[in-house]
């Protein structure tokens, strides 16, 4: 490879005038010197060992002394271009690529070595890398995914696939691709200029097979031995066409189906197969011929898409044993292009076989209605049912009540034939119908029928008239004779037959009475009049009449009702103002005041018999409240030990329950003191085992003065407390005889005056036993 040369060189001419002007004495100038180049061309990829020649910079006024210096400026210079400056060589360092860059923009200079000054101006050339082929073809966007009905005509456009080249397209065959196909064949094919793909075989069938993965190839240099070549994917699925009838696997269907089926449910099922997809798969039933077209229908499983044979109405096996039905099952969806393979539709036959069931019997009337008069006796025949076996067997059936529909039981069957009676007498007022229901079952079968029977109790005229309503008649006491005061209208609990109406007269012990009258309006209502004037309240304020009402009926039926009327003072419009009746009746002329100063007497006295009694209660009550009164309260008692003969004033024996103290206090009547004391546990009080009495009582005197809570009086006289727990012990001298102990009695010296008379007895040994006997007399 031979690089360019870049020279820097005079014009041809120069030489020639030179020549001319030393013959003619003319002095000539040199004519402008310029940089004479062409372009550099550098190969791609280049391995070699040495760094490769890409051209040599020269200008002819370099005379090879090495005074210039050439300089390369510009893109890679320094690093992928290197120029010697002393011969203008310029090398490639590295390896270039076309597709990384194309080509590239330099400057060329040339300067004194010495004084750097340009000796040519700077000019521009551009090195091209020029390209081999070092790049397979790619496709971008590949796997690809294509779809194409299936039936397709040959050569049925599926897809275009495209790829592309690095390399240069304008320069040899680097880039030219050609297509072909790898994998896929007899199936489709490729244009080896355009990489559409076609369809390459008549009536690809989805059903035999779906999908085809087709491998598509691209090679540069046109194809040709040593291009590069790259591959894709293509999975080409074929979409559904109706081309396919549906088909039913069996041209005949058996079923079966018991005669206890209720309508509506289901017999059998049976489908015809489609292998299209979607719409195209769709089928529709229908019956179109059979005798049993009216006693089944169709109906299309949503989920499964069969066809669901459904019972439309009963089957009996006594009556028919088979049916027989035709299914058609079509395509809704018709592709026009595929006509020709018609029909698209298919017929089946339905053998359906009826089962015989055991069935309950069966009652001749779906109800029953009957008549019985009330009051009939028991036993009375009401009407009869009848039910029948409708198997082949035909069992003898038996009748029931249930006791749920006649819970009073009224009413009796016959199990064998039927026959309803009455188990006693009815009463239409009470219950005019009684609906019940009767069971039928075949003997030695659990099912059973029901029916019902609707029992009318016919009316007999038993019940009497009565009045409609029992008001009272209000009547002024200025009533004018022959005036209407009430209109009375009459019911019955019995059934009014035609013509029948009630008629009204007086009763016999009233019939000819002066005060009142009766007249019979023929339409079932009586007018009552006044026959006198002149009624008073005081005289009689309540009048009764008794009134017979008669219903006309067979048999008659009649009654006695009693109209109560009442007198009331009415004002001068006989508007009423009261009925009550007035025990006593003022004199006239009493004024108001003199009403009004009566009953201010009786109240005065009134208040002071409520005084006078609340005093005497007052009196009775005792001062000191307590809240059981103790029967044994104000006992004179003479023998008690403590006080002696002085002890003989009543007391309160309630204030001894306790000698310790009370527990509460007992409020005083009398006075309320302003500051409540609590019961203090006594000031200076000597211990319970004491001997010192006299002590004691004072203390307790002068506890009972200071308590504001005492009672006023002193009945706290206590004087026989001997203590607890007492050295002296008992005070009787009776077991004194019989002893023959020496006792010392000098401690009664210190018991205070009260004791001073036994101190003096007892205190000395050698008294006697009636001094003794003294003693406890005092």
């Amino acid at each position: 490879y031979l690089p360019h040369t870049l020279e820097f060189s005079r014009h041809l001419s120069v030489h020639r005038h030179k020549q001319r002007a030393g013959k003619e004495g003319q002095v000539l100038h040199r004519s402008k010197r310029g940089w004479v180049w062409n372009q550099f061309f550098v190969i791609e990829e280049y391995t070699g060992p040495d760094p490769v020649l890409v051209g040599r910079l020269h200008s002819d006024v370099d005379s090879g002394d090495g005074n210039i210096k050439y300089i390369l400026s510009g893109e890679g210079a320094g690093t992928i271009f290197v120029i010697d400056d002393k011969t203008g060589n310029i090398h490639a360092t590295k390896t270039l690529d076309r597709e990384e860059q194309a080509q590239y923009t330099l400057t060329a200079q040339a300067v004194a070595r010495d004084t750097n000054k340009p000796l040519e101006p700077p000019s521009e050339f551009i090195v091209k890398v020029q390209d081999i082929n070092d790049n397979p073809p790619e496709f971008l966007h590949g796997p690809y995914y294509a779809r194409v009905p299936e039936m397709s005509n040959v050569g049925t456009s599926v897809m275009q696939v495209t790829a592309t080249d690095a390399d240069d397209p304008t320069y040899g065959n680097s880039a030219r691709l050609v297509y072909s196909i790898l994998q896929g064949q007899p199936y489709f094919s490729v244009e080896p200029q355009t990489g559409i793909i076609r369809t390459a075989l008549p009536n690809m069938d989805r059903e035999a097979r779906q999908e085809y993965d087709v491998v598509i190839q691209a090679k540069d240099m046109g194809g040709h031995m040593g291009g590069l070549s790259g591959t894709t994917e293509v999975k080409i699925t074929l979409t559904d066409v109706n081309d396919n009838p549906p088909k039913f696997p069996q041209s005949v269907y058996s079923m079966t189906v018991s005669e206890d089926k209720v309508p509506g449910e289901e017999v059998g099922r049976l489908h015809a197969k489609d292998p299209d997809l979607g719409d195209n798969g769709l089928v529709n039933y229908r019956l179109i011929d059979g005798d049993g077209i009216t006693m089944f229908e169709l109906s299309t499983d949503s989920e499964t898409r069969e066809a669901v044979v459904k019972l439309k109405k009963p089957v009996d096996f006594e009556t028919k044993r088979s049916y027989t039905l035709k299914v058609e099952g079509s395509n809704p969806h018709v592709d026009p292009q595929f006509l020709a393979w018609g029909p698209y539709k298919d017929e089946a036959t339905i053998k359906i076989s009826v089962e015989d069931a055991d069935e309950p019997p069966v009652f001749v009337a779906p109800s029953y209605t009957f008549e019985v008069e009330e009051n009939a006796p028991e036993g009375t025949l009401v009407g009869r049912v009848h039910a029948k076996d409708t198997d082949v067997a035909n069992n003898p059936v038996r009748y029931m009540i249930p006791r749920y529909t006649d819970v009073e039981q009224f009413f009796s069957i016959n199990s064998e034939d039927g026959m309803i009676t009455t188990t006693r007498p009815l009463d239409r007022e009470a219950q005019p119908w009684h609906n019940i229901s009767v069971s039928a079952t075949e003997i030695g079968h659990h099912q059973d029928t029901k029916v019902r029977v609707n029992i009318k109790v016919k009316d007999v005229n038993d019940n009497p008239p009565e009045f409609a309503t029992n008001n009272e008649v209000l009547m002024c006491e200025t009533v004018a004779p022959g005036k209407v005061i009430e209109t009375v209208s009459a019911v019955d609990k019995d059934e009014m037959a035609h013509r029948q109406h009630f008629t009204f007269s007086l009763a016999p012990e009233v019939a000819h009475n002066h005060n009142f009258s009766l007249k019979d309006n023929r339409d079932s209502t009586a007018s009552i009049y006044v026959l006198r004037k002149g009624f008073s309240r005081l005289t009689q304020d309540v009048y009764y009449l008794p009134i017979e009402i008669n219903d006309n009926g067979f048999p008659a039926m009649s009654s006695t009702n009693t109209l109560t009327i009442r007198v009331c003072s009415c004002d001068s419009k006989d508007t009423i103002l009261s009925c009550n009746v007035e025990p006593y009746v003022l004199p006239a002329g009493l004024s108001t005041g003199a009403l009004i100063a009566i009953l201010a007497c009786i109240v005065i006295l009134l208040a002071i018999v409520v005084l006078f009694v609340a005093l005497r209660r007052q009196k009775k009550e005792p001062l000191i409240v307590f809240e059981e009164e103790d029967i044994r309260e104000n006992i004179i008692t003479y023998d008690d030990e403590g006080g002696g003969e002085e002890d003989t004033e009543a007391f309160d024996i309630a204030t001894l329950q306790n000698p310790d103290g009370a527990n509460g206090f007992l409020p005083r009547k009398d006075i309320k003191p302003e500051l409540q004391y609590p019961i203090r546990p006594g000031i200076g009080r000597p211990a319970a085992n004491s001997v010192d009495v006299d002590d004691f009582i004072k203390t307790r005197i002068a506890e009972a003065d200071s308590d504001p809570t005492a009672p006023p009086y002193d009945s706290i006289q206590i004087y026989g407390y001997e203590g607890r727990g007492s050295l002296a012990g008992s005070l009787s001298s009776l077991e004194s005889v019989t002893t023959e102990s020496d006792l010392d009695y000098d401690y009664l010296q210190s018991w205070g005056p009260r004791f001073k008379k036994l101190a003096d007895l007892y205190g000395t040994k050698d008294c006697s036993i009636n001094d003794a006997d003294d003693g406890e007399d005092s």
